[in-house]
C-alpha cells in the first residue's frame, strides 16, 4: 500500500509577504481615509535567509529552508513596482521534501488609481499556479475597485467594500507611525484568490527607534545603509472581512521591523501551526528616479 505524501500549503502567507512584500495608545482616526501625504519608499533590492521559526506538533511540518529576493522600484509620482522569487524547500513529518518557487511581480500608480498583478507559482518546477490581472478605482479613493483577471480565465468582478492597494497599505502603515498612532485599520486588495478576495487588516505599531539607534540585528551585507532611518516595529494581523471582532482569530500574523523608506526586517509569521522567520542577508539602494517636473499619475 503507497502512503500519499502531503505538505500544508504555504502559498497564502507568501503571497501577503510579497506585497506589502507589515502598546495601543490612540484610537485609528485618520485609519478611514487614505493617507494625506503619502511616504516615499527608496527603491532597493533586499535577500532574505528564510527558515522554520516554530512548528507545532502533529502540523506535518519538519522544517522550511528558502531564500527569498524582493525588489522595488519607482517614485511617489509614477508609481512603484514590486517583484519578488520566493523559493523554499519543505520538508514534512515522514522527511519528503517539495520545492516550492514563487515569482510576483505588480506596479501601482500614484495615487492609487490602478494595480497591475501577476502571481506564478511552481512546485517542483512543474506550473501549478497562474493569475494576472489589473485592478482599478479612482486615483486617491478606496474604492469601489473594478477587477479585471486576463489569467488563468478572463473574468470581471466589483469589489464594493472601501480598500486600500498594498503599496498604498504600506504608505498608509508609515504615516500613522510617523503621526505618532499605534493602530492603523484598513481592508486590503492584493489580487489574491482569484482577484475577488479581500483581507480586513489591523496594524499594530510599536515605539519608533530613532535615526542612528542600533537596536536591529545587522549583521548583513550594507546593515550600515539602514543605521540612521529611523524605524518601528510593526505587526499585522489579517482576518476574513467581517471577523474583526476581539475574539476572532487571525488567518495569520505578520511582523516585522518597518523603516520609513521602506525597507523591512526582522520578518517573521505566525500562520498558528508554525512559524517562519526571514533576516535581511544582504541590502541594495536601487537608483532613485526623481519625479519629473510634470508628473502625470498612470
Amino acid at each position: 500500500m503507497t502512503r500519499k505524501t502531503t505538505f500544508p500549503s504555504p502559498s497564502f502567507e507568501r503571497r501577503h509577504w510579497a506585497l506589502l512584500l507589515i502598546p495601543l495608545a490612540s484610537a485609528p482616526a485618520s485609519a478611514a481615509a487614505p493617507p494625506t501625504s503619502a511616504a516615499p519608499l527608496r527603491p532597493h533590492r533586499a535577500i532574505y535567509d528564510l527558515k522554520l521559526e516554530n512548528a507545532a506538533p502533529g502540523g506535518g511540518i519538519s522544517d522550511i529552508r528558502g531564500r527569498i529576493v524582493y525588489e522595488l522600484t519607482g517614485n511617489a509620482c509614477e508609481g512603484y513596482a514590486q517583484s519578488m522569487r520566493y523559493v523554499t524547500e519543505t520538508t514534512n513529518s515522514e522527511g519528503a521534501s517539495e520545492t516550492t518557487d514563487l515569482r510576483t511581480s505588480s506596479w501601482e500608480a500614484a495615487p492609487a488609481g490602478r494595480f497591475r498583478f501577476a502571481f506564478s507559482t511552481y512546485l517542483n518546477d512543474q506550473m501549478a499556479d497562474r493569475t494576472q490581472g489589473v485592478a482599478t478605482k479612482d486615483p486617491g479613493s478606496r474604492g469601489p475597485v473594478e477587477v479585471e483577471i486576463v489569467k488563468p480565465q478572463k473574468k470581471a468582478a466589483t469589489v464594493k467594500s472601501p480598500v486600500y492597494f498594498p503599496i498604498e497599505h504600506s504608505q498608509g502603515i508609515l504615516s500613522a507611525a510617523k503621526a505618532g498612532e499605534r493602530l492603523f485599520i484598513g481592508d486590503l486588495y492584493d489580487g489574491s484568490e482569484g482577484g475577488e478576495k479581500v483581507y480586513a487588516t489591523t496594524s499594530v505599531i510599536g515605539r519608533s527607534v530613532p535615526e542612528g539607534a542600533k537596536r536591529f540585528n545587522a549583521k548583513f551585507k550594507n546593515a550600515d545603509l539602514l543605521a540612521g532611518v529611523k524605524s518601528w516595529p510593526v505587526s499585522i494581523s489579517y482576518f476574513n472581512v467581517g471577523q474583526t471582532n476581539i475574539d476572532a482569530t487571525p488567518l495569520y500574523e505578520m511582523s516585522f521591523r518597518f523603516h520609513e523608506n521602506g525597507v523591512t526586517g526582522d520578518l517573521k509569521i505566525d500562520h498558528g501551526s508554525h512559524s517562519l522567520r526571514g533576516d535581511i542577508a544582504e541590502l541594495t539602494y536601487l537608483p532613485e528616479n526623481p519625479c519629473p517636473a510634470t508628473a502625470t499619475p498612470r
